[in-house]
């Protein structure tokens, strides 16, 4: 995946929840690179490889909520400076999919 972060955008959401067996975070949006298959965040909770999690989020297009679920498949870092998360969607239904790939398009996502 590539990375871009979100900045400066007024239509974007406030924050991503993402959750896991293991912790559940409320990330500011700033924190969040959405990709059309999948997410990388900052976080101060290491995630174990390979963990099932889910994310929701509203789409700062049409405000519509999109949930996903996915597996960490990085996880980098330390407690000093924090981890950085990679996240890969399974499981997309083709409408979640068309949202994420225009998201990712759009000025604050990657493709």
């Amino acid at each position: 995946m590539s990375a871009k972060k979100i900045s400066g955008l007024d239509s974007l959401p406030s924050s991503v929840n993402v959750s896991s067996r293991q912790a559940e975070l409320e990330l500011p949006a700033e924190k969040v690179s959405i990709h059309k298959n999948g997410i990388e965040f900052r976080s101060s909770t290491p995630f174990h490889e390979w963990a099932e999690m889910t994310v929701s989020m509203q789409s700062p297009l049409d405000e519509s909520r999109l949930s996903c679920h996915g597996v960490v498949v990085a996880c980098a870092g330390n407690k000093h400076t924090g981890y950085h998360v990679s996240m890969l969607f399974t499981s997309l239904t083709p409408q979640v999919e068309k949202q994420l790939g225009v998201m990712a398009r759009s000025e604050f996502g990657v493709d």
